[in-house]
């Protein structure tokens, strides 16, 4: 029979990590005599991130004395104490690759259902000091698992462990685990997953996902995540950047100038999917060419693509766009890649934009109108004025072709005229959305300010739009994602401190910064993390995927292979260095 070994609690504290403070409660130690077990955690026990472990679905950790004594072997250690795995119940027996999903033991008074193996965590090799402990975990097939609370009750060391059923399907956690984090995936073993309710709700998620082949989504130990905070596969139209001509230079208002890109021998451009960006590259002064991201603001002619460029008074390229470029010169341009896009269907869809944010919905637009899409289609503008209103006659014209279009616009500066029902003054708000009738099966494109962005989806989700159907699109950095990392002041992005590398230049393409690569750091997410630029991380090692990110142009090498390579055209910066100069879509 399989015995609770120790009963190992430890609520969270402030641990200092690579200069920042992170709040985990991965710090385990065990206790003496009956601990009461309840429905979200063993009495005096706590979890520094809930976002990522806690809660009903993973109230106990397990891990197995078996993987105690294997990694004393493999890592040559002899000060691996009980709890320091961060698991709650140290146990003797039910070995991973025999407990499975689903099934339930009785340990002491309590009753407990498996639920899903361990998240790859930073933090388990942040305890034990070895930086690459989530990867082996997964690598070697030695993760520990979940428990859900079905009975409370009091445990204590000693207690026997007595299988009381059988999960359905008999998929281990061993085999749980292999396949959302390693390759070669087998069909069936996926649909065996998916039949098993026990399973958390974050890996169905991602096993839903990966039987529709694709990548998953996010860490599925931290749902809750909006889908698409990660970058999914998609497949350039060329590699890196190539030379393109500016074809002409159209100025749309006093600050908006619309810039027609064609290839230099004529030849057909591919065709951008509707919301996509081209990053350019640019020479300004001299410095080291800027990188900067646009979104296509109509739909490609055969040999042209539009961007359309707001100018910035303190804005470096923009500036450079507005006063020195013109028609004839050439830049350098990567293909159309981005996934805030026009998905097909036949929802009503709803375009919403403030400013220069109507330049990826204008594609989308035009989209629609091209094939008369019957669907009811809501274009919802937000301007400083009528002067500062870009694209308006030709908004105009295209919901004009549109069986069942519907138009609102507001001014934040200046009141309508008496016959312009279509017309508000100020700000949208949430009565005055539901009041243009926009129905709650809609699927909504955001892009804006952030702030309006915040704003819109929120006044969207309360009006009854589900969370997955209000789609938004950043100029900027993505927002980060540091679990467990405390909270600091936001800084703006700025060169790495120290003395300048020596090695490839590094182009974070969102965060407009560019700097030579140093071999001081250990991968491009540690450099980025020193220019302050936001990441995405949780595993650090090479399994979570959380860290993917689009390779606009250049090669890397991996420091530590991963243990399922991304897709084409994507890197995970968290174990990778620049081979050459590099173009990132950070």
């Amino acid at each position: 029979m399989a015995t609770l070994l120790s009963v190992n609690t430890g609520m969270p504290k402030d641990m200092s990590w690579q200069g920042r403070t992170v709040h985990t409660g991965a710090w385990k130690a065990p206790v003496q005599g009956p601990r009461m077990v309840r429905r979200l955690n063993v009495d005096g026990d706590g979890q520094g991130d809930l976002a990522g472990h806690g809660g009903e679905i993973r109230a106990v950790l397990v891990y197995q004395l078996q993987s105690y004594q294997y990694w004393q072997k493999h890592l040559g250690r002899d000060d691996l104490t009980f709890g320091i795995f961060g698991e709650n119940f140290t146990v003797d027996g039910l070995p991973d690759d025999e407990v499975c999903i689903g099934d339930r033991y009785r340990i002491g008074e309590a009753e407990f259902e498996v639920t899903q193996p361990r998240v790859t965590c930073y933090r388990v090799g942040m305890r034990l000091g070895e930086p690459t402990m989530a990867s082996l975990l997964v690598a070697h097939h030695r993760p520990g698992f979940y428990l859900r609370v079905i009975k409370e009750g009091r445990v204590q060391a000693g207690d026997g462990i007595t299988l009381t059923r059988k999960g359905p399907e008999e998929l281990s956690v061993a085999d749980t685990d292999a396949l959302l984090y390693l390759p070669d995936r087998d069909p069936a073993t996926l649909r065996k997953a998916l039949n098993i309710p026990a399973l958390s709700p974050g890996w169905q998620q991602s096993f839903r996902e990966l039987a529709a082949a694709q990548q998953p989504q996010q860490e599925p130990g931290w749902p809750g995540e909006r889908a698409g905070t990660q970058q999914p596969r998609e497949e350039p139209g060329w590699a890196g950047f190539k030379t393109m001509r500016v074809a002409r230079i159209v100025p749309e208002t006093p600050s908006i100038s619309s810039v027609y890109l064609s290839a230099t021998d004529g030849a057909p451009l591919p065709e951008a999917r509707p919301g996509q960006y081209l990053s350019l590259r640019l020479t300004v002064g001299e410095a080291a060419p800027a990188v900067r991201s646009y979104s296509l603001s109509c739909a490609p002619t055969i040999g042209t693509y539009r961007i359309s460029v707001k100018h910035e008074p303190h804005g470096k390229v923009s500036s450079y766009i507005h006063a020195t470029l013109h028609p004839g010169d050439l830049v350098d341009v990567a293909s159309p890649r981005g996934t805030f896009v026009l998905e097909g269907g036949t929802r009503p869809i709803v375009l919403l934009s403030a400013g220069i944010g109507v330049t990826p919905v204008l594609a989308m637009l035009h989209q629609l109108a091209a094939t008369r899409d019957p669907r009811p289609i809501w274009w919802i503008h937000t301007a400083h004025d009528r002067t500062h209103h870009a694209f308006a006659e030709e908004t105009k014209a295209l919901l004009a072709q549109l069986p069942n279009a519907h138009k609102h616009i507001y001014y934040t500066a200046e009141n309508p005229h008496p016959d312009e029902p279509h017309i508000s003054r100020g700000h949208p708000t949430d009565r005055s959305l539901s009041a243009t009738g926009i129905p709650t099966d809609a699927d909504a494109y955001v892009c804006g300010p952030p702030a309006f962005m915040d704003d819109l989806g929120g006044f969207l989700r309360d009006h009854g739009l589900r969370p997955e159907r209000i789609h938004t699109e950043q100029f900027s950095a993505l927002p980060a994602i540091n679990p467990g990392v405390t909270p600091t002041a936001a800084i703006r992005p700025h060169q790495p401190p120290g003395p300048a590398g020596t090695g490839p230049l590094v182009t974070f393409a969102r965060s407009g910064i560019t700097a030579p690569w140093s071999p001081a750091h250990a991968s491009l997410l540690d450099f980025a993390e020193a220019c302050d630029v936001p990441t995405r991380w949780s595993c650090r090692t090479g399994v979570c995927h959380t860290c993917i990110t689009h390779l606009v142009s250049g090669d890397i090498t991996y420091t530590t292979p991963p243990l399922e390579l991304p897709e084409p055209s994507t890197i995970l910066v968290c174990c990778s260095q620049p081979a050459t100069e590099v173009v990132l879509d950070l």
